[in-house]
This record gives structure tokens, sequence and C-alpha cells, in this order.
């Protein structure tokens, strides 16, 4: 699949979308590096809970940035883990609080960021939807995907 030339991810409010995840990829790391080398004793599953979610933003933001063939296919996956994720942690942590006793990105669904954390994956999907590339005469037909 080749991307549109004048509708890239990375352009318009895409730059915000990206900013915001950037943003989200750094905290998430500082967050769950702290956690996990001072306090990894007191709750291992949320502090790696933690780790992955800003493993998560770091490739979502490097994916939605990036013009290379299979960003946009591996910026939907990231984004589509991220939102199920904030979705499974976030029923957890209001349904089962005990299963995690200390807070991640995504408990609450994200209520301690302001629920950015849920809004943001809905909004890149989406954003991802109206900047998916386009397909070329004849792929549709042999079934091609492009990388």
């Amino acid at each position: 699949m080749n991307e549109r030339p004048s509708a890239s991810k990375a352009s318009g409010p895409g730059r915000l979308i990206i900013a915001v995840y950037a943003i989200f990829a750094l905290a998430a790391t500082a967050r769950a590096a702290f956690q996990i080398a001072t306090k990894f004793a007191d709750a291992p599953l949320a502090y790696l809970l933690s780790a992955f979610a800003a493993v998560v933003y770091i490739v979502a933001t490097v994916c939605l940035a990036s013009r290379r063939p299979g960003s946009w296919r591996a910026a939907v996956v990231a984004v589509g883990i991220e939102l199920a994720g904030v979705v499974v942690v976030g029923l957890l942590s209001v349904l089962d609080p005990a299963t995690l006793p200390h807070d991640t990105v995504w408990s609450g669904f994200g209520r301690g960021y302001g629920f950015v954390p849920l809004v943001l994956p809905i909004i890149g999907l989406w954003w991802l939807y109206r900047n998916r590339p386009t397909r070329r005469a004849g792929d549709s037909a042999r079934g091609d995907v492009g990388a």
C-alpha cells in the first residue's frame, strides 16, 4: 500500500497526536523505571504493566511519526493494543482493586491522567483510519495488502 502523498498521518492534527503519544511515552517510561527500581516488590504486576504501557506508547509514537512501509499497520496494532490494555486494566482495577493494588497508567481507565489514556487510542485509531494507505490499482483484486 502507498500512503497518500498529501495526507500524511504526521501532518496537521496528527502532529498533536504524535506529541501527546511522545509525552505519554516519556511519562510512562519514567514512571515504570522509578517504580521498578524503587518498589518493584510492592506490586510487580502493576509495575510491569506500567513498563508494558511505556513500550506500547514508544512503539505507537515511532510508528505514527514514521513514513516507512508497514508503519501504518504497526501503528494500528500498537494503538489497538493500547486501547485493549486501557479497557482490560481499567476494568480489572475497578471491578477487582485487589488485583492491582497500585496504580498503573491504565488503572481506572487512565483516571490519574485525566482519562487521556482512554481517549487517546480512540482518537489515534480514528486518525489512522482517516489517513490509511491507499490501494494501488489492481491490489484489491489480487488481495495485496502491502507491507
